[in-house]
């Protein structure tokens, strides 16, 4: 009897996960960035602060991660006009870094597509607002060590990043920078 109201029990509540989280390895993890504009664009990295991927039985169930945003770098620009670019990315016309210092992204669902692949969906914050993000994601295994790869898509109009955006400026014509900007990014973790 006491058996059978304690599985009861774990149905209604829920099973605790079986499970592991496995933090991510920031120094093999990386965060490349590319942001276009009318006639060229800029791409650089952004180094990850910390993370977690959540696996059970070798599939992706979750995971949360936090990216330090005082590392953006750009990569194709050199000398005077790589530090101006990336003061400016810094400051408040876009991330305002300096009071938001990290933008931070939770898995809310891991939906399998697949061998290795799944569709993620989760919460991303940026500059304190948080909106739900979609994308593809692969996620391979090697000898005990989990590589996550995507592509991500990011509007940064919805996150009140407006500087230069022809979304909420009018009359800016070859100045436009769009407000997607992509992140090529791949987590490491291991057992």
């Amino acid at each position: 009897m006491l058996q059978s109201i304690v599985l009861a029990l774990g149905v209604l509540i829920g099973s605790p996960t079986t499970g592991e989280t496995l933090e991510a390895d920031v120094t093999s993890s990386t965060i490349k960035w590319t942001g276009a504009k009318v006639g060229g664009q800029h791409n650089g990295t952004i180094q990850l602060k910390s993370g977690a991927l959540n696996m059970e039985e070798g599939a992706l169930t979750g995971g949360s991660f936090s990216i330090d945003m005082a590392t953006l770098d750009c990569e194709d620009l050199s000398g005077e006009y790589k530090g101006k670019l990336e003061g400016h990315l810094k400051s408040d016309d876009f991330f305002g870094v300096a009071s938001n210092p990290t933008a931070d992204f939770t898995i809310t669902s891991a939906i399998a597509q697949g061998p290795g692949k799944y569709k993620i969906v989760g919460d991303l914050t940026i500059k304190g607002i948080t909106k739900e993000v979609k994308f593809p994601a692969m996620v391979t295994e090697e000898n005990g060590v989990y590589t996550a790869t995507a592509d991500i898509t990011v509007d940064r109009s919805e996150y009140d990043v407006k500087y230069g955006s022809g979304s909420f400026f009018d009359g800016l014509g070859d100045k436009v920078i769009y407000d997607e900007f992509n992140l090529a990014v791949s987590l490491s973790v291991s057992k």
